[in-house]
C-alpha cells in the first residue's frame, strides 16, 4: 500500500520494505526540494546528486557557474543509476550528510 506524499510525483510501482521509503516506509517529507543529476552511485541505497545554478557578480557585471552538492537516500522501490535526472525531497537527517530522499526520476 502506497501513502499520498503530497507532491505531484510518479508513485512507484515495485513494493519495497524500507523503513525509509516516504511511499512505503514511515519517513516524512518536508521543506525543500532539489532537482539534480545523479554524479556518483557507489555508496549503499545513497546517491549523489549536483546542480548547476548561474550567478550574477553586479560589480563585474558577469555571470559565474556554481554547483550545488547533496546526498540523497534512494529507497529500495527505485531504480537510479549514474547520469539520470532526479527529483528530491528534503525529509529528517537519515544518516550525518543525508538529509533528501530520491521521490521520482525524471525521463
Amino acid at each position: 500500500m502506497t501513502q499520498n506524499i503530497g507532491l505531484d510525483v510518479k508513485v512507484p510501482t515495485k513494493e519495497c520494505n524500507d523503513v525509509h521509503c516516504p511511499f512505503h516506509g514511515t519517513l516524512s517529507i518536508r521543506g525543500k526540494l532539489f532537482d539534480g543529476k545523479v554524479t556518483g552511485d557507489k555508496a549503499k541505497q545513497t546517491v549523489t546528486l549536483q546542480k548547476e545554478t548561474h550567478l550574477y557578480f553586479s560589480k563585474y557585471k558577469r555571470y559565474a557557474r556554481s554547483t550545488s552538492t547533496i546526498h540523497a537516500h534512494v529507497p529500495e522501490c527505485i531504480v537510479v543509476s549514474s547520469g539520470d535526472h532526479v527529483l528530491t525531497a528534503e525529509c529528517r537527517p537519515i544518516a550525518k550528510s543525508v538529509s533528501y530522499v530520491v521521490v521520482e526520476v525524471k525521463e
